[in-house]
């Protein structure tokens, strides 16, 4: 079927709407949606920023505790966006705050390059913190940028091992890498690529076998696919993909994924696991790759890694790691003192309240609710993830074509109930995405979850009245 571009470029309305006044244990909704107050903010914001910007619900966060959002005039939310995946250990810890505010205060801001005890710190801790090979970090500032180090770091392995035609970099239909150019060629969502005009013949895409929209979830399925591509083994410098698709939040079966790590060590090949949705406990895990069995060549990491301020890492093999001589792969900001020292206050928040745990405890209860509103309502076509994290598609009535105008409608109906979401991801745009702080309990689910549900069966009944 069609992708629908079109499906990535809608806009928020900034009229006022009248929205009932609701108040529960954990949500509150006392003005209309957007705020009028807050016209001003988003108008600037319009006026001044590229459009691109523009996309995401118009509510002007005034600050955040725990699992909640707070505006300036009254309203409180269920976060159900972590900040996009990002506060793992729940927003405005006091642990981050006070590790960033004696970190700065020691007027130690910026270093380059040159060390620091915080850094040293840092890589110490993480390289402790996962199964050989996974040996050495590479700090650096966002999950794209960690992601084009590994793209670079697999090309340049397989120039080592195979020479200059072993330089194929496999990725998945529908995966998200980031946005800057390597990132988004290696990722797999069509409106993210066909702008490319250049577009590098060596990033070759195969099915994601998810089981829904890829009913094939055999390793035959990437073997064929490879063969249809024209690509020999023997030219794939790496295989890259999310631990689980950002776009849906589904998983390889584990089957599958120990055959890929195989067939990748028997072709000298890398194998890379994105981490930057995944880790730090999002799934119930450390990281995502645990639910495989398996140990990659090389992970990448961003968003919960701090809870708080922008910092990404490559770990991996030693021996690839060491690829690039002294001063010759580096970044302005690696290792920036003051995201170290928030790395090390959420890594001991995660680890001391064991909130892969709570992800899992609690992502169990989320899940099971929303299995049974799958079984109650057909315009859900699937429901995957695990821990806290879930992507439900929404699907036309009949077959399971993305409806992405359902979607929507879902996000702002569950705003105007105190839940907040971002906007619909995905293929077609019409997967809603689950993800609240690790820190949510479970009343706190259930409650949104009761809205989230109300909000669903109201544009079901919009929709049926406008047909």
């Amino acid at each position: 079927m069609p992708y629908n571009k079109n499906s990535m470029a809608r806009e928020y309305d900034l009229t006022p709407r009248r929205v009932q006044r609701l108040e529960t244990k954990y949500r509150r909704v006392v003005t209309d949606l957007p705020a009028p107050e807050s016209i001003p903010v988003l108008e600037t914001l319009q006026r001044l920023e590229p459009v691109a910007m523009r996309g995401q619900p118009p509510i002007v966060w005034d600050h955040a505790e725990g699992f909640q959002v707070y505006d300036a005039y009254g309203n409180c939310w269920i976060d159900w966006s972590s900040g996009v995946l990002i506060t793992n250990a729940g927003h405005g810890r006091q642990e981050i705050i006070d590790a960033i505010v004696e970190t700065a205060q020691s007027k130690l801001l910026t270093t380059y390059c040159f060390p620091t005890v915080q850094r040293a710190r840092l890589v110490e801790k993480l390289a402790g913190l996962f199964p050989d090979p996974l040996r050495k970090v590479f700090l650096l500032t966002t999950g794209s940028e960690a992601v084009e180090c590994a793209i670079k770091l697999c090309r340049t392995h397989g120039v080592h091992v195979g020479g200059r035609s072993k330089n194929v970099i496999v990725s998945f239909e529908k995966a998200f890498h980031g946005r800057t150019l390597g990132s988004q060629q290696a990722g797999g969502i069509p409106a993210l690529k066909e702008w490319i005009v250049n577009f590098d013949p060596g990033f070759v895409q195969v099915p994601f076998p998810d089981g829904f929209r890829t009913k094939d979830t055999s390793f035959d399925g990437f073997l064929r696919a490879l063969s249809n591509a024209g690509i020999e083994p023997r030219n794939v410098a790496g295989v890259i993909l999310e631990t689980y698709q950002g776009g849906s939040a589904a998983f390889a079966p584990p089957e599958y994924m120990q055959k890929l790590h195989a067939w990748c060590a028997g072709h000298k090949a890398l194998l890379v696991c994105d981490e930057v949705q995944a880790g730090f406990g999002r799934t119930g895990k450390l990281a995502g790759f645990q639910h495989y069995g398996i140990v990659p060549d090389l992970t990448t990491w961003g968003k919960g890694i701090t809870s708080s301020l922008p910092l990404a890492a490559v770990i991996g093999r030693p021996d690839i790691m060491d690829l690039f001589p002294a001063g010759s792969m580096t970044s302005t900001h690696t290792g920036n003192p003051v995201c170290c020292a928030a790395a090390l206050a959420n890594i001991e928040i995660i680890l001391r309240e064991d909130l892969s745990g709570n992800a899992a405890r609690v992502g169990a209860v989320m899940l099971e609710w929303l299995h049974g509103m799958q079984q109650r309502f057909p315009q859900i076509g699937h429901v995957d993830g695990k821990g806290l994290v879930a992507g439900i598609a929404c699907v036309k009535p009949v077959g399971n074509e993305p409806d992405a105008d359902l979607a929507w409608d879902v996000v702002h109906r569950t705003l105007e109930k105190g839940v907040l979401m971002f906007s619909p991801v995905g293929f077609g745009g019409a997967t809603l995405k689950i993800c609240p702080p690790l820190v949510i309990t479970e009343e706190a689910m259930l409650d949104s979850l009761r809205a989230f549900e109300q909000a669903f069966a109201e544009s079901l009944s919009s929709q049926s009245a406008a047909a």
